[in-house]
């Protein structure tokens, strides 16, 4: 059965809602209270965790940790992803530096740039590797996925590179509209975009008249 990726995006809000609920010694949760924590209906809940099985019972609500560890498994989170990051520049090294992958299991293994100025420097302990390299350096030590911050132009060769060394996830910053092969999964990061979107709203209220 295909899940519709819509769902499969909203699994992480609900394991980091339950993470929280865990935290703070809930032990049961119901799909209404779990739904006002996310902004979702009751019933959208229901339907999205249907896909994956059984969970919780009519009445009674969800065990927070048993759901949640569910949801980890289901997301593959209970096991550590290794990441190369290419692109060290201010976004890239904004990126390494986020402190919030480790525990969530994700650790960014390799770091990969192609100004002079940043290969052999660190972040984090982590040497920056000349792209040029990449292929080599992930050919000996291979990654889960690919985070991409690197500027338009050069962002679909490097895309290439990483798809040749088997990766099959990639969070991708750059501005352009990607190709990958079938079964590589990437997803666009693109706050201008987003902010974009938002003025359409702020022109639509600027537009009306005020009483």
């Amino acid at each position: 059965m295909e899940i519709p990726s819509v769902v499969i995006d909203r699994l992480p809000l609900y394991a980091r809602a339950l993470a929280t609920l865990d935290s703070n010694g809930r032990e049961v949760v119901s799909s209404q209270e779990l739904g006002n924590h996310l902004n979702v209906t009751p019933a959208q809940i229901r339907k999205d965790l249907s896909y994956f099985g059984r969970f919780g019972k009519q009445g009674r609500g969800y065990n927070v940790r048993k759901l949640l560890d569910e949801l980890r498994r289901i997301l593959g989170l209970n096991r550590q992803w290794r990441i190369a990051i290419v692109g060290a520049g201010r976004l890239g090294k904004a990126i390494a530096g986020y402190e919030g992958f480790t525990p969530q299991g994700f650790r960014i293994a390799e770091a990969f740039d192609s100004d002079p100025a940043m290969i052999g420097s660190t972040i984090n302990s982590l040497v920056i590797k000349n792209t040029e390299h990449l292929e080599t350096v992930l050919s000996e030590n291979p990654v889960d996925i690919g985070i991409v911050a690197v500027p338009a132009d050069s962002a679909q060769k490097v895309i290439d590179s990483l798809v040749r060394c088997g990766v099959r996830a990639i969070l991708n910053y750059a501005p352009i509209a990607a190709h990958v092969p079938p079964g590589v999964q990437i997803k666009r990061i693109d706050p201008v975009l987003a902010l974009q979107g938002m003025t359409y709203y702020l022109k639509s209220e600027a537009a009306s008249p005020r009483r």
